[in-house]
């Protein structure tokens, strides 16, 4: 029996293709497939550029914040994706990430919990590790010094509150900002969280610093100490 041939993206009807339906109707008509086809260029001699991509999503139930968490090697197992695409993907997806801190780096001024919270998710959201940063700020609550403190496990990071005053004392910072991420995907705080936090924010009243938030981070949510009237 002859087997049929997959037929080539060139092929296809000029509205079922990626790159001539984003001309024709505008970025918003693309799919998340399609568009993941146009960073891939192509398929496989089974599939074509968007089947091959539909595929992919499928691995990761359609989540592209779980798409974003995939190494190039995690990438590399679906057939058609070497090394090259695997690149583009995750290049492709970073941009978008570091698009979410553009604005808020640019002012370099925090206004509230929510700004510390998208500052922060996309560095720090998808990490299979827990990471401890500080901001620390001036009088107008700007942006004068951003800093990792400590990288731990999948369960906690051990933080020096000592670190944390030289760094802002240093920096002549008037204000810190606390910040770190639960892979778990559960932004409630532990014990230790709170215990933490009390610690660093009692030391740095002595010294005239004070701790004005601690922002818990994950890959959908944040926690907020100040909201919750926790500091």
């Amino acid at each position: 029996m002859k087997e049929y041939k997959k037929a080539s993206i060139k092929n296809w009807a000029v509205k079922d293709r990626p790159r001539e339906k984003l001309l024709a109707n505008g970025i918003d008509s693309l799919s998340d497939a399609e568009l993941i086809a146009i960073l891939i260029g192509s398929g496989n001699t089974e599939e074509s550029a968007v089947e091959l991509s539909r595929r992919i999503l499928q691995v990761v139930d359609n989540n592209l914040n779980e798409l974003g968490k995939l190494s190039i090697n995690d990438l590399r197992k679906n057939k058609g994706i070497g090394e090259a695409k695997a690149i583009s993907i995750i290049a492709a997806l970073e941009l978008g990430k570091r698009r979410k801190q553009s604005d808020i780096l640019n002012k370099r001024m925090i206004k509230n919990s929510e700004d510390v919270a998208i500052l922060f998710q996309s560095k720090l959201g998808d990490l299979p590790h827990e990471e401890f940063w500080i901001l620390l700020l001036n009088r107008s609550n700007k942006i004068i010094h951003k800093e990792k403190i400590s990288q731990g496990g999948i369960s906690g990071t051990v933080t020096d509150s000592r670190i944390i005053l030289k760094s802002a004392i240093e920096k002549l910072a008037s204000s810190i900002i606390l910040c770190h991420n639960h892979p778990s995907g559960n932004i409630k705080p532990s014990k230790e969280d709170i215990n933490i936090t009390k610690k660093i924010s009692d030391a740095s009243k002595l010294v005239d610093i004070p701790v004005i938030d601690h922002v818990i981070v994950t890959d959908r949510g944040y926690y907020s100490f100040a909201d919750e009237g926790m500091i």
